[in-house]
């Protein structure tokens, strides 16, 4: 167990900043990232001997970390399964009593280039702190989509939402994100 625990120990000297940006970027919340990147390497040190060296300690440590992501999302989604999915904020705003865009709220497109260096690292900073005004329901589906590339029907599995409930969550945090990124950075 010693060796197990030395080797754990490079991993995290190698390893705990990369999976700290990863978990900050899910979750959006400094505590909660350290305590996931510490249960990872937790995990990792208790499964280490099973470790059999046929991808890289990185990649095993990400997807250690992404099944503790997705445990948090569960838990968080059932807690969310008492509040009604109605009282997300309303998208009425946006649209007419026919479901078109209001005149003035159609979206425009931006005029930046997010592939520039300084425009990109900027729009990602304003990104996540637009994250963080989503209802927690929002920023899981959103983040599972959009940025873990899971299929809807297993963010579904994983959230316990219906289908057409997971098409409003992500409308409404699409519609509220694009919100926030034009307040925040493109109109600012």
């Amino acid at each position: 167990m010693d060796k197990a625990k030395k080797e754990i120990a490079t991993l995290f000297e190698n390893h705990a900043d990369y999976l700290y940006n990863y978990a900050i970027s899910r979750v959006n919340d400094e505590y909660t990232a350290e305590d996931l990147v510490q249960e990872t390497f937790i995990s990792a040190l208790k499964s280490y001997g099973s470790f059999e060296g046929k991808s890289k300690a990185s990649t095993w440590l990400i997807a250690i970390l992404k099944n503790k992501i997705i445990d948090l999302y569960r838990k968080r989604a059932r807690e969310f399964q008492k509040e009604n999915l109605d009282d997300i904020s309303s998208s009425e705003t946006y649209f007419n009593s026919k479901g078109g865009w209001i005149k003035d709220m159609r979206p425009q497109p931006w005029k930046v280039d997010t592939n520039s260096g300084t425009e990109k690292e900027e729009f990602y900073t304003i990104l996540q702190n637009c994250l963080t005004k989503l209802k927690e329901i929002q920023r899981m589906a959103f983040v599972m989509k959009h940025m873990d590339d899971m299929d809807t029907s297993d963010i579904c599995k994983e959230l316990d939402i219906t289908a057409s409930n997971y098409w409003v969550i992500i409308h409404r945090a699409k519609l509220q994100l694009r919100t926030c990124m034009e307040t925040n950075w493109i109109n600012a």
